[in-house]
Parts: structure tokens; sequence; C-alpha cells
């Protein structure tokens, strides 16, 4: 018979209760109302949709737009190099952008190729860092030196008998320095506000290469600043040089028109227009990517204009100036002479 002063252990005592449970070790434990579950060690590039075949055709293309931008920017500098007659501000200024243009483009092309053929398509968080503050630092660079050289070519025309006082080597460097400072600048804000967010909703990036548009959208945080930020420096490095550009030309212009000689008013034309032809292209897709409101929602638009100014317009670029300056076309022949008299033993 049961002794009624025992109590049953099974009916007085409360079942235990629940422990958390403990995460595993090497991931970060969720918080509540934070998404950020895992931290990212790396990205995936989605790049373009579709099977083998769209992949190696693809590949085929930006190779082939990867060489010639290669090979034309590698023989402006030659050129502008080697040739004496074209130790001028201008050809300074050229070359320059023919560097900036092989830089450009070599901090996205060869990594997009190599997409093209991984399964994994992965980049590092440090080396999508890397490749934007690069990305970012050239692009604005080239906006900056657009617009140098439309003022140069503004003193060259409108002052001649200054020009060599206005436009000394001292001048040049420091406008060109400035151009690099002020696209460091930028690039410095840019990518450090981006990459400062937490990037928790996917590792996925609907991009062939790391920008900020399809960063934020992987952001788990409230990203309207850095949309702000990103419309507003934007906004005014688009805006300030697009003014100095007509600006300038708008003065070129009313001094071309005022030249008695039709030759005159023909060459300095064609010079015009060639740095017009590659400053409207610039700037049309530049402004079309990052210069209006929902930019980043467009992704799919945003790659096929990002095609344009990371790898057409580099390739455009040497192809315009030696292909319509008389200058460039003749050193071309001097250098080809030379090189072939040098060969004959």
């Amino acid at each position: 018979m049961r002794d009624p002063g025992t109590v049953t252990c099974c009916t007085s005592l409360p079942p235990p209760p629940s422990l958390p449970a403990v995460p595993a070790q090497g991931h970060a434990r969720p918080q509540q109302g934070n998404l950020s579950a895992l931290p990212l060690w790396e990205f995936v590039l989605e790049g373009f949709r579709g099977g083998v075949e769209v992949q190696a055709l693809l590949f085929a293309v930006f190779l082939a737009l990867y060489v010639v931008t290669v090979l034309g920017n590698v023989t402006m500098i030659v050129v502008t190099t080697l040739d004496a007659r074209l130790h001028s501000p201008m050809y300074f200024f050229l070359r320059n952008l023919s560097l900036l243009d092989l830089c450009y483009s070599s901090t996205i092309a060869p990594n997009t190729l190599a997409t093209f053929l991984s399964s994994s398509k992965a980049i590092s968080f440090a080396g999508c860092a890397t490749q934007l503050f690069f990305f970012s630092f050239l692009g604005t660079t080239e906006a900056f030196l657009l617009a140098v050289m439309a003022y140069d070519r503004l003193v060259a025309i409108c002052s001649p008998l200054q020009y060599p006082v206005t436009m000394c080597p001292v001048t040049c460097a420091r406008l060109v320095l400035a151009a690099y400072c002020g696209g460091c600048l930028n690039s410095i804000v840019e990518t450090s506000l981006t990459f400062q967010l937490p990037f928790c909703s996917s590792n996925r990036i609907d991009h062939f290469f790391c920008d900020v548009p399809p960063l934020l959208r992987l952001a788990c945080a409230n990203t309207a600043l850095n949309e702000l930020v990103m419309f507003g420096l934007c906004g005014f490095i688009i805006v300030g040089t697009t003014l100095v550009v007509l600006v300038s030309y708008g003065y070129i212009a009313v001094t071309i028109l005022k030249m008695r000689s039709a030759s005159g008013r023909h060459k300095l034309f064609s010079t015009c227009g060639s740095h017009l032809t590659a400053v409207s292209l610039f700037y049309g897709t530049v402004f079309v990517m990052y210069g209006q409101p929902g930019a980043v929602e467009s992704m799919e638009q945003g790659k096929v204009v990002s095609v344009f100014y990371t790898l057409v317009i580099p390739m455009l670029n040497p192809l315009i100036y030696s292909l319509r300056n008389k200058d460039v076309k003749d050193a071309l022949r001097r250098l080809g002479h030379s090189h072939a008299e040098d060969s004959v033993p």
C-alpha cells in the first residue's frame, strides 16, 4: 500500500524548461528584427542569363571588345609618347584618357571573362569591394578629364597667344592630378557607404561586375541615404562637367564661326567633333545608369548600358581620336615607316 506522504516524481515535478538551441560554431546567431543571419564572405555574379551556348557567345564578344580596347589604347599611349610632334597639352590629356580607358576596362573585363567560364561565378567580398573602388575611381576621373580636355580646347582656340603660358606642363599636370583626386574622393565615399551596409537577403549580384545599384538591392537595411548620396554625387559630377563642356564648346563654336579660313574651320571642327563624340557617348550612358531616380531598379537595362561604358566606349575612344585626327594618323605613318626602315638589314 502506497504511503500517503510519499510523492511520486512523475506527478509532482514540472517538466524541465526547454533550453535554447546553441548555434553551430562559425555562424552568426540570428537576432530578432535583423535578417543578417550569416556573414558574407563572397558574392556570386549572376551576369547574363542563358545556357552554355549563350555564355560562350558572350565570352567571344567580350574578349573581342577587350582585345581591341587594349590594342587601341596601348597604341595611342605609345604613339603620343614616342612622337615628339605630339608632345602638346592636348595629346598629354589624350594619353591620360587612353591610360584611364585601359585600366577602366581591365578592372571589369578579365573578371567577367573568367565568370563566363566558371561554374561558381564567385567573387570574394574584398575582391568585390576592390573592383567597385577602382571602377568608380577610374570612371569618375574620366568624367573630370573630359571636362579638362574641353577647357584645354577652349584656351587653345579662343586664346591661342596665351595658350603656351596658360596650359604649361605644370598646369596640365595639376589639372590631371585634380581629376584623379576628385575620382578618388568620390570612390572612397561610394565604396565605404556601400560596404558598411549589412548584406543578408542574398549573396547573388544581378550584374556582371560589382556596382552600387545591384549591391544596394542585397542590403537588408534602409538604403535611402545611399541612393540619395549616389544620385547627388553622380548628378553633381555629371551636371558640373557637362556645363564645363557646353560652355567651353559654346565659346569655341562662336570663335570658329568667326574665322575666315574654311580649312581652319574644318580642322577645328574635326578635332572638336572627336572630343564631343567621346563626351556624348560617355556622359549619355553614365546618366542613364546613375543620373536619374529609379536607376537602381532597372538592372536588366543597367547590364546593357554598363557594357557600353565599360567596354564599348573605351574601345571607341582611340578609334575616334585616331581616325578623325590627322596628326595622329601622320604619327602612325611615321612610326610605321621608321619601324620598316629599322627592320631592313
